[in-house]
């Protein structure tokens, strides 16, 4: 009796410290994970592109992060991941640790991946945190000089006159380029066949030469000298408003209300990371995307800088991943078709 009353006190003094220590070290993180926030980076940041150098999301990159690199005191070290539609780059850093070390510069398929393969190593929405939303890209929708058609409007009312008869260039079932048509089908209740191109040039050859009817090609960079040396018409683009490198060309939605097709440069990091180093990351990120030097770079490449909110930059990302899983579920569009 003598001896379980005098160990009581002990075990409750025991109890009592392992408690007054937790709460410690809880405080004792809480006081100092802004500290570690306030010091990062202390080491080069990594940048995955998930896709091959030279394309548009390569060179965005390679612009922006030795800005970036000036700004934090660190380097950020390019790091092209090609393969899988940018799946392969994606799952390196949504697998990675939580603590801004690992960046994302996702490509235009990042909101259309998880409805083409079902099968991908993360979960799209939940695995990464949002930094900003860097450019957006509007697809511009082209036409032959041999074409009939001079506006949106005349290429609707010819396709409805002449169902499944028309043909359209494909370069791939996620491509911005054959969602944008399929959202320009569903919206403007036409029918028209797509025809598979290996890539964009091959397409954009079989417009010229009148093989195919008509092309929603993605970047209006591209597409813009073809334009001005008198080779292709191009009808509409798939931003809300008229672009800067197309100031002629009308946005398709002045002939179809509420239509908006885009693709978008984003950068992302591993979910969990703390907000603070999200905060400057997004900081320092954005004051280089809002450069004037910048937005020359991307109004050449047929893009817009943008610059936003993580929060912002969540919303379009999960608005997008509704959108494009809805035209891809209806129309029955898999991977690999066309």
């Amino acid at each position: 009796m003598t001896s379980h009353s005098s160990q009581t006190p002990i075990s409750f003094a025991n109890g009592r410290y392992c408690i007054t220590l937790l709460i410690a070290i809880c405080c004792f993180s809480w006081i100092q994970s802004p500290v570690f926030a306030a010091d990062y980076p202390t080491r080069p940041i990594r940048m995955i592109i998930p896709s091959g150098a030279g394309g548009i999301t390569d060179i965005i990159g390679r612009t922006i992060t030795p800005k970036i690199s000036e700004s934090l005191g660190q380097q950020v070290v390019i790091d092209n991941r090609p393969g899988a539609s940018g799946i392969v780059g994606s799952a390196i850093v949504a697998k990675a640790v939580p603590d801004g070390y690992t960046l994302l510069m996702v490509i235009p398929s990042h909101p259309v991946n998880p409805s083409l393969y079902p099968d991908i190593p993360y979960n799209t929405a939940e695995a990464f945190a949002p930094i900003t939303l860097v450019s957006a890209v509007a697809p511009v929708l082209i036409v032959g000089q041999q074409s009939p058609a001079r506006s949106v409007k005349e290429l609707i009312d010819l396709a409805k006159a002449k169902p499944k008869q028309l043909n359209h260039c494909s370069v791939g079932a996620g491509s911005m380029g054959s969602l944008a048509a399929e959202l320009l089908r569903v919206m403007a209740g036409i029918q028209f066949t797509q025809v598979a191109y290996k890539g964009a040039p091959q397409a954009l050859t079989a417009v010229i030469s009148g093989e195919v009817d008509f092309y929603l090609i993605g970047s209006a960079g591209t597409v813009s000298p073809q334009v001005k040396a008198g080779r292709i018409r191009a009808l509409g683009v798939g931003a809300k408003q008229r672009l800067s490198v197309l100031p002629d060309v009308p946005a398709i939605a002045e002939t179809l209300p509420g239509y908006e097709a885009r693709g978008w440069n984003g950068i992302l990091t591993t979910r969990g990371t703390p907000k603070a180093i999200i905060d400057r990351l997004n900081q320092e990120i954005v004051k280089v995307v809002r450069t004037a030097e910048f937005s020359h770079m991307l109004n050449s490449e047929g893009a817009t800088a943008v610059g936003n909110t993580p929060a912002e930059f969540e919303a379009i990302i999960r608005n997008d991943l509704q959108k494009w899983a809805k035209i891809i579920k209806e129309n029955g569009i898999q991977s690999g078709s066309h």
